[in-house]
């Protein structure tokens, strides 16, 4: 499993069905799972971005997939990164 970092940006619709119901955010892990991603993280923030949440995931195509279906919905916008940590890097790096 691989990480990746996931800054969403709640659109109009979004604000509004957090508004309406905050538990929401969590349904929407349960369906990532279903999908085939796992929530490690995650952070509601200030700035540019409303949430950013660390997942893992079997691989990129898995990933462009949940994308395409939650940027279908209409309520979010994501920007997402794939991530190694820190120690992964300095491996890398020899």
């Amino acid at each position: 499993m691989a990480d990746y970092i996931i800054l969403s940006k709640l659109t109009d619709e979004g604000r509004k069905t957090m508004k309406q119901n905050p538990e929401r955010v969590f349904e929407v892990n349960e369906e990532l799972r279903k999908m085939g991603l796992v929530v490690k993280n995650q952070y509601a923030v200030l700035g540019p971005y409303d949430f950013v949440n660390i997942v893992e995931a079997p691989d990129n195509q898995t990933v462009m997939k949940v994308s395409m279906e939650l940027g279908a919905r209409g309520s979010v916008q994501l920007f997402t990164m794939p991530a190694l940590s820190v120690g992964e890097f300095i491996k890398k790096m020899h």
